[in-house]
């Protein structure tokens, strides 16, 4: 049977569905043998279920050359006292990054994280609280935060605490997606402060309506307009990718431009990591992007989304399951 472009498209979405199928993912995490399945595919795009192993891998990516980002990986809370104890955990997790003796060298990690991870969704003002704190402590280790970008219908409500986040904390980053329509404008209202962008081709299931096609040549041609607004903008801009014809199309475009102090490379742990490290060798800023904790569905889905093909990987990853 032939593989034909238009199959791998429909496994994209159905992975991108499933990602965003909280029922699903309820059912398969309450049952013992199904969360050690779903766990075995999880453990190759991230590292590990507890914070050790997460700055284990920061140490990691450190001795490679690279700068770290660091996310307790969640979404989509809508309890108050689940979003107050999973912010906890991320100011933990920054007075660690900063601690006195800390075997991480400069710069400190930055924390990246989704505002509904924090109670967004239970109410805008707990969002704010909350991701607030995290600010705060990052600020205190000597850090930054970078907002994770969400589905297209929580775009507004992203931005907005975004802005009123940034009052406070103008270093506070946030993520833009190359693929969505709206995006042009939101860049120029987000170049009005002076936190980080984030651009990425961008991975929810969306519609038509809404998104360019995941990497169509309008959704590229888009990434490469909004790159070029950036850049010459000289805002601090953080290039996420792993297509590696995307990025060789960037250095082409801008040349030396990228080796300024103002950009950097970044891509995901597990992913583009001969890449990361060919651009670090070629005198380039880069950057990987670490991520733990149990909450990893909709994240790992949608990375195997962006690339079908690794539904493969994940069937040899299940082979040690029945090989030991």
């Amino acid at each position: 049977m032939d593989i034909t472009a238009a199959t791998l498209h429909t496994v994209s979405d159905t992975l991108r569905r499933w990602a965003l199928d909280e029922d699903l993912k309820a059912r398969t995490m309450a049952d013992p043998a199904l969360a050690a399945v779903a766990g075995r595919v999880a453990a190759r795009y991230t590292a590990g279920p507890d914070v050790d192993g997460a700055l284990r891998a920061l140490e990691s990516v450190a001795h490679r050359g690279h700068r770290g980002s660091i996310e307790c990986v969640g979404e989509s809370v809508r309890d108050a006292g689940v979003a107050s104890q999973e912010t906890e955990a991320f100011v933990d997790l920054a007075e660690r990054l900063g601690r006195p003796g800390s075997p991480l060298p400069a710069p400190v990690p930055t924390l990246s994280f989704d505002l509904s991870h924090l109670g967004s969704l239970v109410s805008p003002e707990l969002g704010l609280e909350n991701a607030s704190r995290v600010a705060q402590a990052a600020r205190d280790a000597g850090t930054s935060v970078m907002i994770s970008a969400e589905g297209s219908d929580r775009t507004d409500l992203v931005l907005d605490l975004w802005e009123r986040l940034s009052s406070d904390f103008p270093e506070t980053g946030i993520t833009l997606q190359a693929r969505l329509h709206r995006t042009p404008e939101d860049l120029e209202r987000v170049l009005r402060r002076p936190g980080p962008v984030r651009l990425v081709k961008g991975a929810f299931l969306e519609p038509s309506a809404v998104a360019y096609p995941r990497d169509s040549e309008p959704m590229i041609a888009a990434y490469h307009r909004l790159a070029d607004r950036l850049l010459t903008s000289g805002h601090r801009v953080s290039l996420a990718t792993h297509d590696a014809a995307l990025v060789e199309e960037l250095r082409t475009r801008h040349g030396d431009t990228l080796r300024d102090d103002h950009v950097e490379f970044e891509m995901l742990q597990g992913l583009g990591t001969a890449l990361l490290d060919a651009l670090h060798a070629d005198g380039f800023t880069t950057r990987e992007y670490i991520v733990y904790g149990p909450e990893w569905w909709l994240y790992v889905f949608n990375r195997i989304a962006e690339h079908p093909e690794r539904v493969l990987l994940a069937v040899a990853d299940l082979g040690s399951l029945t090989s030991g």
